[in-house]
């Protein structure tokens, strides 16, 4: 497992979809998820620190896990099938860890909630993780081995499975992407 960081939520001027930007701690490695909107300001919403008058969802289903005597862990990107991400809520519950089955912009929603780590899986990286050119900014075409971070490199098969999240990120506006916000 890699430990990964919200980046950044960025729309699509294509077609608005959301999309929820993971970067690699310890590498310039990005992991796109695609999201829902209100996901997308679920997570938005808690990173900017914007106070809202009532609890939203997850906020809630955060009250109910602490008031079960439970606490959020951590959350795991746990897989990429047929073009949807799994992902995985770790609870410690009476001493013992227990994984509870999620969306990932649910399971992301509740960590910034609660500063609990966020990981994805080497398999995930490796079938939709993204590198940046450092000098240009822009996507490279395709996954290149990441020093340090045990990647592999992809087949023509699960490139061709890829394409639809490589057109989306090819819709996007790069240009700002690895400028850190203050």
């Amino acid at each position: 497992m890699i430990e990964m960081t919200v980046d950044s939520i960025r729309v699509s001027l294509m077609n608005y979809q959301r999309v929820v930007i993971l970067k690699e701690k310890m590498t310039d490695r990005y992991l796109p998820i695609w999201i829902g909107a209100a996901e997308a300001d679920a997570i938005a919403v808690k990173l900017q620190g914007v106070s809202v008058p009532r609890p939203m969802t997850h906020d809630l289903l955060n009250t109910i896990v602490d008031a079960l005597g439970a606490s959020i862990n951590s959350i795991i990107v746990s897989d990429l099938q047929n073009d949807t991400f799994y992902a995985k809520v770790v609870l410690n519950v009476d001493g013992e860890q227990m994984e509870v089955d999620s969306r990932p912009s649910d399971a992301i929603a509740l960590a910034v909630r609660v500063d609990a780590p966020i990981y994805a899986e080497e398999g995930v990286l490796d079938k939709a993780g993204i590198l940046l050119d450092k000098e240009t900014g822009k996507l490279l075409s395709e996954p290149k081995e990441v020093e340090g971070a045990g990647a592999k490199q992809v087949s023509e098969e699960e490139m061709k499975k890829m394409s639809a999240f490589y057109d989306f990120i090819n819709s996007l506006d790069l240009e700002d992407f690895d400028k850190r916000k203050s």
